[in-house]
């Protein structure tokens, strides 16, 4: 989306087309059947910062011009694009700043701070603390009855 261009040549995602993209990065993607989904973990080239995430994608994004990569992962290879400027990035790997040290190392280049917190924590502690609100305030065996839902 970033790119220039998305092309579906098979029509993976709808009709057979191609569409511009944005055109922030030097890059044109071409999806394919193939679809990649593996956990991922390795370190940003900018500074060095861990992450863990998984990748998916189906299909392939190639540069059109010489452009930076964004990661490095565990393996060795290369992910994503930073433009020149440094205004604009992608990559394939999600759930990227969830780790506390990417996201930080994000946070420091646009000159804020992070509260340190694993983001898996934080959704816990959330989820922790809406299950205590709904066995407080619901019956939830009579809504799980009502949905035909066995506790």
């Amino acid at each position: 989306m970033l790119g220039t261009e998305i092309a579906d040549p098979d029509g993976i995602e709808g009709e057979a087309q191609t569409v511009d993209g944005l055109g922030y990065l030097p890059v044109v993607t071409r999806l394919t059947a193939a679809k990649r989904v593996v956990e991922v973990k390795g370190t940003s080239i900018a500074d060095g910062a861990s992450f863990t995430g998984y990748e998916i994608h189906a299909g392939r994004t190639e540069a059109t011009t010489p452009i930076a990569p964004l990661l490095r992962l565990a393996d060795g290879q290369v992910d994503g694009s930073i433009s020149a400027d440094g205004r604009v990035a992608g990559c394939y790997i999600h759930r990227l700043f969830d780790h506390p040290a990417q996201r930080a190392a994000w946070l420091a280049r646009l000159g804020g701070a992070s509260d340190g917190v694993a983001q898996a924590d934080r959704v816990d502690h959330a989820l922790d603390a809406f299950a205590d609100h709904l066995a407080a305030h619901v019956d939830v065996d009579q809504l799980l009855a009502l949905a035909r839902i066995t506790p």
